[in-house]
């Protein structure tokens, strides 16, 4: 079978960076960024040298720069020392940037919390010295089980202050998923809350630490600290503490422990084919210095910027653009606890507002469900809000569609902000392809080039080259420092997953892309295994998705393959329309031919879905994920076995099973 994915759709409208915009960015025009990228491309190891020597504050500077020996295991500025928490906090110490706010907490309720670096610094001191007080040293590992809050960033810099590698698991998983990490990782202390606050509800988490306890196999924890958030009834244990009590009277200084460049900050569980969760690690030196470049490169962030990541901590997100990022450039950012659609669906805007955000970075998913929320209630619409505080708009998680660019560039940004549409991942660390906006020009649905650096290509399945115009494979050619390490305790996985020999060592994205003829842009056209053989057509999900979306009857969509005797594969549309379902059969019939018409009409017949389902959502997990292999399930008819408790919504899964 050919690896070449058909490129069907086509996107003519280009938006340049605005004059003004460009005139003070930090890579300010084509010219500037094709220089990076010759410098890199004259010297790949030297350039990234370069830049950790400029950005980074070494407790001992490296003299080797990247170390190839045991490839794909590579190693950058190994032999030097740092600490990460230094690097965010410290280095701000005894400069005006002290007394700048460095976090705008709200809580689901709208209550409103800052803290200055200076403050934060000394929460982060008392907390370390409270877990040092219990005995935490070097090299032990943590889990971090919080909803978002200032007390969350506090417990991540803490570990890091310490050497200590954490392991964030986001709020909404089950007790299951806390405890395999739990064992995975080797934890022997746990950061929890009692609950956490979403929608205007208090929601537990403790029960979950207990059940997870009672799994087995977390018999090397040797504390629990809870974060009393809710005032929720938590049945005390002896080796439990208060996170409170522990830091009182703890000094508000903490002497940072120096680690190697290579020292694992984090590991970040992420979902496998398999099932079983793979533990990605993170280096410390080489993640931190690509979230502080792509701040700087890709935010273009100015010390004037009110900087809003809208992800949770639980996801790679969360560590690189609110634990880590921002706070190391001395920005100000916003951290929201709650969810975008309570009291009302106006409840990003409002905040935008109120806080005059000036960059705001949120997911795809996001602004589809406000767009089809808006379009019911009116009166949560963009326009109804003053968003002239913001200048430059993100987005993350998946490819956006062009419609959904279109209306998030006219009713957010008002037609003036640029949009950095950010392709990366939990292995990449950190943005790999996306606009700079000060250079380059935008194209909806794109997310143009590589950063430089970055040797990102397009090839067939044994790594030859394809030409622009030809989709195919998504793979970087050469290393970069805030990749993927291995996965943990399992080196043999990460290199059958993400080096496989027949790429000829080039890391493997996972996704399918097409370059234009012309620009060279990149489009992600989905997963390799979202890819869709119909006919002998391969056709990637996301442009069947993004024509399905370009109809006004269209809120979402989500496309996977079943398997077909005629045709291979036969394409399987999951919908969600802006007004309500089809009330009826007939009614639900005569939509799904008005759209099976309209993506003939935009792609060709060939892509036209053979099975249209309507549901009031899709099933996501709590941040908002397109669960996308139970989708797969229902399209196949088969039994769902995979847990669904960290679904957001479960009852809609009975609504897409109803074939039409």
């Amino acid at each position: 079978m050919s690896a070449k994915i058909e490129s069907v759709l086509v996107e003519n409208r280009v938006f340049p960076p605005p004059e003004s915009f460009a005139r003070q960015a930090t890579v300010s025009g084509m010219a500037q960024y094709r220089a990076l990228c010759d410098e890199a491309e004259r010297d790949h190891a030297g350039f990234w040298a370069r830049l950790a020597r400029e950005q980074l504050l070494w407790n001992k500077p490296f003299t080797r720069s990247l170390d190839e020996s045991e490839a794909p295991f590579f190693k950058w500025f190994e032999d030097g020392e740092l600490n990460v928490s230094y690097n965010c906090l410290d280095r701000h110490l005894g400069t005006p940037v002290e007394h700048k706010t460095a976090i705008i907490f709200e809580g689901d309720d709208g209550s409103v919390t800052k803290v200055t670096y200076k403050d934060l610094h000394a929460r982060v001191c008392r907390f370390a010295n409270g877990l040092k007080s219990l005995g935490y040293t070097l090299g032990e590992r943590a889990i971090i089980y919080m909803p978002m809050s200032i007390e969350a960033v506090v417990a991540m810099q803490a570990c890091a202050r310490l050497g200590l590698t954490h392991s964030v698991v986001f709020g909404g998983f089950s007790a299951k998923s806390l405890q395999e990490r739990i064992v995975d990782a080797g934890a022997t202390l746990v950061i929890a809350a009692d609950g956490q606050f979403r929608g205007g509800k208090a929601m537990p988490l403790m029960p979950a630490v207990e059940e997870a306890f009672s799994l087995g196999g977390c018999e090397g924890v040797r504390h629990v600290v809870v974060y009393r958030r809710t005032g929720g009834e938590v049945a005390f244990k002896p080796h439990y503490r208060w996170m409170h009590e522990l830091e009182a009277g703890q000094p508000d200084t903490c002497e940072p422990v120096p680690v190697g460049a290579e020292h694992p900050l984090f590991i970040l569980y992420t979902s496998g084919s398999t099932g079983k969760p793979k533990g990605v690690q993170h280096s410390s030196g080489g993640y931190l210095l690509h979230a502080m470049l792509t701040m700087r490169w890709t935010f273009d962030i100015k010390p004037s910027d009110v900087f809003w990541c809208t992800a949770d901590v639980g996801w790679v997100t969360g560590h690189t653009y609110v634990a880590y990022g921002p706070l190391a450039v001395g920005a100000t950012e916003v951290v929201f606890e709650g969810v975008p659609t309570y009291p009302n669906a106006g409840r990003f805007w409002e905040m935008i507002q109120r806080h005059r955000v000036s960059i705001f970075y949120t997911a795809p998913t996001a602004i589809r469900s406000l767009i089809k929320a808006c379009d019911t209630d009116p009166k949560t619409h963009p326009a109804k809000y003053d968003l002239s505080s913001l200048r430059l708009l993100g987005s993350v998680g998946e490819p956006i569609n062009p419609e959904a660019w279109m209306w998030y560039h006219v009713n957010v940004g008002g037609g003036r902000c640029p949009i950095v549409d950010t392709f990366w991942q939990t292995e990449t660390g950190g943005h790999m392809i996306t606009p700079l906006p000060g250079a380059t020009p935008l194209v909806p649905g794109s997310c143009t080039l590589p950063l430089p650096g970055i040797a990102a290509a397009i090839v067939d399945e044994v790594g030859g080259d394809l030409p622009n115009g030809t989709g195919g494979i998504l793979v970087v050619k050469k290393p970069w420092p805030s990749m993927i390490r291995t996965i943990w305790n399992d080196p043999e996985r990460f290199k059958k997953a993400y080096f496989p020999p027949e790429l000829k060592g080039y890391y493997l994205a996972g996704d399918g892309a097409v370059r234009n003829k012309d620009t060279g842009n990149f489009t992600i056209t989905g997963r390799i295994d979202d890819v869709l053989n119909v006919s002998g057509h391969r056709m990637g999900t996301m442009e069947i998705e993004s024509a399905l979306v370009a109809n006004p009857l269209v809120a979402e969509a989500a496309v996977v393959g079943r398997p077909d005797d005629l045709t291979g594969e036969a394409i399987v549309a999951f919908v969600v329309l802006k007004g309500a379902r089809p009330a009826d059969a007939a009614a639900a019939l005569k939509v799904a031919k008005e759209l099976r018409d309209w993506v003939g009409k935009e792609i060709g017949p060939i892509a036209k879905p053979r099975d249209i389902r309507f549901g009031d959502n899709l099933p996501k997990t709590r941040s908002g994920k397109i669960m996308r292999r139970l989708l797969r399930a229902i399209a196949k008819g088969d039994e769902i076995t995979q847990d669904t408790s960290t679904l957001e919504n479960p009852a809609i899964l009975e609504q897409l099973k109803q074939a039409l």
